[in-house]
C-alpha cells in the first residue's frame, strides 16, 4: 500500500484528484478538466503568466505540467492564445497540475474558463497539492514518470497507477516529432498580435524561408514575419532535395519534443545536407538539438530541465544578459562542440549550453525561445540577426 506523503495537505473532503509518481509518492487533492487519468514525464514551469500557451507548445508533449505560480486562470482561455501551429499537436501536455483552485476569469479576452478548456481538450487536472513539495522533489531527484487521475467519486487504484508509472519508458529514445509536425507543407503569413488590432498580416516580404516542423509554435511563425520572412512550413522527414526545390533564402529548425537523439535518426542527415548546401540555417530548442548532432556534437538528458519565462542566458556574440523563454529536457553537451563550432549563448542558472554558431558560415541555433509566448522580447533580435543573413 502506497501511503500519502507527510508533506501532503489534509483533505477536509474525499480527494477527486491524485498524482502518483513511479517512485511511490502519491499527492492527493481536487481533480479539474478531464476526467480519467494520463501518463507523462513531471516537470514545473516557474512563468507567471501565459499558461494557455504553455499547455498548447507542441514541446511539452507527453508531460504533466506543474505550475509553481499558485494561481493560476485569472485570465481565461480565448482562441487567439493558442501555440500548437500543427492540428494534431492541439493536445500537447497530457496534464496540469496548480496549487490552488482554478481562479475564476477576469479579462476582457477571455472566451471560456479555463476549466472548461481543460475539459474540452482532454486534458486531466489536478489542483490543492503542495506544489513547493513536489518541485523540491523535482530538483532533487529528477523529472519522474508519473499517472495524473481524476475521477469525481474519489475511487483509485494507487497500486495500479504505480504500476503504469513505472512500466512507461519515459522520453528517452522517443521521437515525437513526427506525433505533433505536419505531414502536408503549407504557407504562413500572419504576424505578430497587436494591442486591439489581434494579428495581422504580411503584406509583401523580401525573403522566403522554409520551417522544417518538428512541433512549430505559431508564435515562431509569426516572428519570422514580423521580421519580414514569409515562411513555407514542411514536415520533418521531407528530404533535403524537396526542400531546397522551394529555393528558399534559409532554413529554420524548428522546435518541438522528445529525445533529439531519436529524431536525428532521419533528421540529421537532411540538415547536414540543407547545411552544405551553404543557405542560412537557423535552429529553435529541438531544433538548435538537432544542428548540433547534425554538426558532431551530442546531447544529454537534464534532471530537471528548463522550464519557464524567466531564464537569464548569457549571449557571448554581445556580452549582454537576456531574460529568455525555454522549455527543453534535453541540452547540447556544450562540452562536445567540435572545431568550427562556436558556443554562443549560456545558461547563467547551470552553465548548460544555450547557443552555437559555426565560423565559417551563416548556421547557427539557440537553445531558448526567442518568439516567447510566454515571456519576455529580450531575443527577438535573433529573428532580424537571421533575416539579415538571408
Amino acid at each position: 500500500m502506497v501511503e500519502q506523503p507527510k508533506n501532503q495537505a489534509s483533505m477536509t473532503k474525499k480527494p477527486t484528484g491524485v498524482l502518483v509518481l513511479a517512485s511511490g509518492e502519491v499527492f492527493y487533492g481536487s481533480g479539474t478538466g478531464a476526467t480519467g487519468d494520463a501518463l507523462g514525464e513531471v516537470c514545473f514551469n516557474t512563468a507567471m503568466t501565459g499558461y494557455q500557451e504553455i499547455l498548447t507548445d507542441p514541446s511539452y508533449a507527453q508531460q504533466i505540467v506543474m505550475f509553481t505560480f499558485p494561481h493560476i486562470g485569472n485570465t481565461g482561455t480565448n482562441g487567439e492564445d493558442e501555440e500548437a501551429a500543427c492540428q494534431a499537436a492541439q493536445k500537447a501536455a497530457r496534464g496540469a497540475i496548480f496549487r490552488e483552485n482554478i481562479t475564476k476569469p477576469s479579462n476582457y479576452r477571455a472566451e471560456s474558463p479555463l476549466n472548461e478548456w481543460l475539459v474540452e481538450r482532454g486534458i486531466v487536472g489536478l489542483s490543492g497539492i503542495d506544489t513547493r513539495a513536489l518541485t523540491s522533489h523535482i530538483r532533487e531527484t529528477g523529472m519522474p514518470s508519473g499517472v495524473i487521475a481524476h475521477a469525481p467519486d474519489g475511487v483509485f487504484d494507487i497500486n495500479a497507477l504505480t504500476a503504469k508509472a513505472r512500466g512507461w519508458n519515459g522520453l528517452e529514445n522517443a521521437d515525437l516529432a513526427k506525433d505533433v509536425g505536419t505531414k502536408d507543407s503549407y504557407k504562413w503569413d500572419e504576424t505578430g498580435w497587436q494591442w486591439s488590432d489581434g494579428f495581422g498580416k504580411l503584406d509583401k516580404a523580401a525573403k522566403h524561408v522554409v520551417v522544417i516542423d518538428y512541433g512549430t509554435k505559431r508564435n515562431i511563425l509569426r516572428c519570422l514575419a514580423d521580421a519580414g520572412m514569409r515562411a513555407t512550413v514542411v514536415p520533418a522527414d521531407m528530404s533535403a532535395a524537396d526542400i531546397l526545390a522551394y529555393h528558399p533564402d534559409g532554413i529554420v529548425l524548428s522546435n518541438g519534443p522528445g529525445d533529439p537523439a531519436a529524431t536525428g535518426e532521419y533528421a540529421i542527415p537532411i540538415v547536414q545536407e540543407l547545411i552544405d548546401s551553404e543557405l542560412p540555417v537557423f535552429g529553435i530548442c529541438l531544433g538548435h538539438q538537432i544542428m548540433a548532432l547534425a554538426l558532431g556534437a551530442k546531447t544529454i538528458k537534464m534532471p530537471q530541465g528548463h522550464h519557464g519565462a524567466n531564464h537569464p542566458v548569457m549571449d557571448y556574440d554581445t556580452g549582454k544578459v537576456e531574460i529568455v523563454s525555454m522549455n527543453h529536457g534535453f541540452a547540447v553537451d556544450g562540452a562536445s562542440l567540435p572545431n568550427g563550432v562556436v558556443e554562443t549563448h549560456k545558461s547563467l542558472f547551470d552553465g548548460s549550453n544555450c547557443g552555437l554558431r559555426l565560423k565559417d558560415r551563416p548556421v547557427f541555433s539557440v537553445q531558448h525561445h526567442p518568439e516567447a509566448s510566454p515571456g519576455p522580447r529580450d531575443s527577438f533580435y535573433i529573428f532580424e540577426r537571421f533575416a539579415g543573413q538571408l
